[in-house]
């Protein structure tokens, strides 16, 4: 006979947080102020199309998210666009092209896209890992123009922001950690801002198979079972 008293044992369930991603909820810092500045200043840009670069991380779809709410920009990855989408992506007057990597979008469609935004006056922003100028293009043309575009560069994310963003992270999640908690991972976890999202990813898996809250202990044994998140195996 079933014991009625047993209870069923939670399952984690992959439910993806999603993060705050208004002006108010980005982290400013100094390593951040000219891209915040430019969204804080549109629509008066140096520029009809300019470029946000930085690692994974840094907060570029945040401020593409930002605006595109001001600008009613359509956001388009740019490995999807293609030339005959073009128009249709302009439609509104402003476009975010997100994650501009080498290799990996069509040349003749963003050089479409240039032209077709310069004619219209068309605001775009587009975002990627490193500066578009340095990228190995077969078109010289779009080579000549990802020269001439405006760059501005979000620096890797340093402690204070790096504890900031933890914080941000674990609110995000409804997950209440204190501030000891924090520093334990600051010293210990990946110093990006990638590194950080994947170790509370981790750590609320870890709370919730648990039923437990997010505490030191517990970010100690998830490092120890992932070392892969620390910057170095555990040992405490």
């Amino acid at each position: 006979m079933a014991d009625r008293d047993a209870r069923p044992r939670q399952l984690p369930l992959d439910l993806k947080a999603l993060p705050a991603m208004t002006r108010e909820d980005f982290l400013p810092a100094p390593g951040n102020a000219a891209a915040l500045a430019l969204i804080d200043a549109f629509p008066e840009w140096p520029a009809r199309v300019v470029c946000l670069v930085g690692p994974e991380g840094a907060g570029k779809s945040h401020l593409a998210a930002v605006f595109a709410g001001r600008s009613g920009a359509r956001t388009v990855p740019a490995s999807a666009l293609e030339r005959e989408d073009v128009p249709a992506a302009l439609s509104t007057g402003a476009l975010v092209l997100e994650d501009l990597e080498p290799g990996r979008f069509s040349e003749a469609a963003l050089f479409h896209l240039l032209n077709l935004a310069r004619e219209q006056q068309a605001y775009l922003l587009m975002t990627a890992r490193t500066p578009p100028a340095q990228f190995q293009l077969a078109t010289a043309d779009l080579a000549s123009r990802l020269r001439a575009v405006p760059v501005f560069e979000i620096a890797p994310a340093d402690e204070a922001l790096l504890a900031a963003v933890l914080v941000k992270l674990f609110a995000d999640r409804q997950l209440a950690v204190d501030e000891a908690t924090v520093q334990y991972l600051l010293l210990r976890m990946q110093r990006t801002v990638a590194g950080a999202k994947r170790i509370v990813e981790a750590l609320d898996a870890a709370a919730l198979a648990a039923q437990r809250p997010v505490t030191r202990a517990l970010a100690a044994q998830v490092l120890r079972d992932a070392p892969g998140l620390a910057i170095h195996d555990e040992d405490d």
